[in-house]
């Protein structure tokens, strides 16, 4: 189980369990490595669909290491190393990559460092999975977002040329047409976010709706060019909202809230492949925005 953005507990998914397995469970996996869990991760979203400015892969660790339990989140931080350790993990699987650029010095001076050096004093290993896992189709973050709305014939809004089923953003059909309050209001209740900024309503039914977790907005253009009704994401800047033109309702629902069912997603894909190994989703809400209602 995990918190949401609300500070509820909800479970990965009602039919998987997180907690430990019989002891007599792990034998079956005795000789596993990390290289297991990042083989499994990386047939789905191979490292060469990460975008050039990303840092996905092993940070922390060596692929051999053999492997006790596996903790995925979306944030690696502090708290996410010392939750590792309490729960006998030693392989932290995230969305976000703990290192963006090279660190020069480690002197625990930001959480950067600090979280870095925890995890290799406590000999737990960080992989990340993003922008790679942003820009597949099936089993990606994009699809797991469309799969909270309901979205039905979804399409890749911006393909990858070159790579059969991979590129940025979805965009399908909701089964049924909804007012735009009305899909405003199911928006903020499907991905649990306590608030839901927006563009001027244009009184017209949602039906197209385009899709991006995280920052988005770069595929604006795009959906507008698709003829969405809706553009949902996160991270829009002040003045962005005006490129919306009046064509559609961008609906910023914030990168956590956008993304934060990434982590049952993860779960799902190494559940599926290593069904009675120790899997755990994250307890904790590693949003560090907050907001005052």
């Amino acid at each position: 189980m995990w918190r949401n953005a609300n500070n509820a507990f909800f479970e990965c998914n009602t039919n998987l369990k997180t907690q430990f397995k019989p002891r007599a469970a792990f034998n079956v996996y005795k000789d596993m490595q990390i290289q297991s869990v990042i083989e499994a991760l990386e047939a789905i979203a191979p490292p060469y669909l990460q975008e050039s400015y990303d840092n996905a892969g092993l940070i922390v660790g060596r692929p051999t290491t053999p492997l006790k339990g596996v903790l995925f989140c979306l944030d690696s931080t502090e708290a996410i190393v010392q939750e590792a350790l309490d729960k006998g993990c030693n392989l932290i699987v995230a969305h976000h990559p703990i290192v963006f650029k090279g660190l020069k010095r480690f002197n625990e001076n930001n959480y950067v460092e600090r979280t870095v050096m925890a995890a290799i004093k406590a000999n737990v290993a960080i992989y990340a999975i993003h922008t790679n896992l942003d820009n597949v189709h099936a089993r990606g973050v994009n699809e797991k977002i469309a799969q909270k709305l309901g979205l039905i014939d979804t399409q890749l809004l911006a393909p990858k040329t070159g790579f059969e089923g991979a590129g940025a953003g979805l965009i399908g059909r909701l089964p049924t047409p909804m007012e735009e309050k009305q899909f405003l209001q199911w928006l903020k209740t499907a991905l649990l976010a306590q608030c839901v900024r927006h563009t001027t309503l244009r009184h017209k039914p949602i039906s197209l709706v385009a899709v991006c977790g995280g920052a988005g907005s770069f595929l604006l253009p795009k959906a507008l060019e698709a003829q969405a009704d809706a553009f949902v994401t996160a991270d829009f800047k002040y003045h962005e909202f005006f490129d919306a033109e009046n064509q559609l309702v961008i609906a910023d629902v914030g990168h956590y809230e956008s993304e934060q069912f990434t982590i049952e997603l993860l779960y799902e894909l190494i559940h599926e492949k290593f069904p009675t190994f120790a899997l755990h989703c994250t307890d904790l809400n590693t949003n560090p925005v907050h907001y005052l209602l």
